[in-house]
């Protein structure tokens, strides 16, 4: 495999990692509190939704800086939708994954309508801007390695590598990441101790609606470039299932994710790689469904949950 074509794979799958990395990271926060978050896919459609509305609408006044702007503007959508999920599970003790399933159901309904209200169509025009291919200043110039990761790469993927180790550092060196891993091991003990358990179940749930919608509007404006019912079509359930597979872990759902990501590349350029060419597409596209339900069938047995994780906590208790 030539130098071309490796910078090619690993380019991708940065790019493709990216949404799978921030919303698997949002899952981890979530169920290390002890709130299952079934409902990744759902957070991802609004926060691309939102983001890709804000790119359309206001490209014109902050040109070059836009994308950037509307993955914060998912992220505060995504943020919003997810209290939806806290409320049912926390105040109104529902079943998480039944309510995380509500929010996958509502958000494409919800979302699509919205677009039909604001673009009397299904789906919205491309973005004006996006965040293309970027390279680093000085470390592009390094003799292969800069041509390999740094030159005309993914600069959100980088970015999530980076929150990866910053969600790390603040689950496991933290007052506050002690805190919410102790709700989602023992709430009885943690409550005990002064903690309030509801804050920091919020705290999760909020962080992990924050996390997808980032995700999702990172997702539209590098992968999709606009936003419709298929702009998020399995990638929460691929993050969620990064989460089981990195051990509810930021660096295992890094890792986990950026060889989902790396799956999910092929597809796109599987035609270009020596030995891939001749395999038709079709396998390609549903090759990451696939290797996300056999890492799953291997790895889930051997992966264990927070103890507290999907079980409602009741204070009287």
């Amino acid at each position: 495999m030539n130098l071309t074509i490796l910078t090619l794979l690993v380019s991708q799958m940065l790019i493709y990692s990216a949404p799978l990395i921030f919303t698997s990271l949002g899952g981890v926060f979530s169920e290390r509190a002890g709130i299952v978050n079934v409902g990744l896919e759902g957070i991802m459609v609004i926060g691309a939704f939102a983001g890709v509305v804000f790119n359309i609408e206001f490209a014109s006044i902050f040109g070059k800086t836009t994308p950037l702007l509307a993955v914060l503007v998912g992220g505060v959508a995504g943020l919003v939708f997810s209290i939806i999920h806290a409320v049912a599970t926390i105040n109104f003790r529902a079943d998480h994954v039944v309510s995380g399933t509500v929010l996958n159901l509502l958000a494409p309904a919800l979302s699509v309508f919205l677009i039909k209200v604001l673009y009397h169509k299904g789906q919205t025009d491309s973005i004006p801007q996006s965040f293309g291919k970027f390279s680093f200043p000085l470390l592009e110039k390094i003799p292969v390695v800069g041509d390999l990761f740094f030159k005309n790469t993914s600069l959100m993927g980088y970015v999530a590598i980076a929150m990866a180790f910053l969600s790390w550092f603040i689950l496991y060196k933290t007052k506050f990441g002690l805190r919410l891993r102790s709700v989602g091991e023992h709430p009885q003990a943690a409550d005990t101790l002064g903690i309030n358990v509801y804050a920091m179940r919020y705290a999760g749930v909020l962080i992990a609606g924050f996390l997808g919608g980032v995700g999702g509007a990172v997702s539209a404006q590098t992968v999709n470039i606009n936003f419709s019912a298929t702009t998020i079509v399995g990638s929460g359930f691929i993050a969620l299932a990064a989460v089981i597979f990195g051990k509810w872990n930021p660096l295992g759902a890094m890792l986990a994710s950026l060889f989902f990501g790396l799956s999910q590349s092929l597809a796109v350029i599987g035609a270009q790689l020596p030995g891939l060419s001749q395999v038709p597409t079709v396998y390609l596209q549903i090759a990451p469904y696939l290797i996300t339900v056999v890492a799953l069938a291997a790895f889930f047995g051997k992966a264990v949950a927070p103890k507290a994780d999907g079980i409602n906590y009741i204070k009287s208790k």
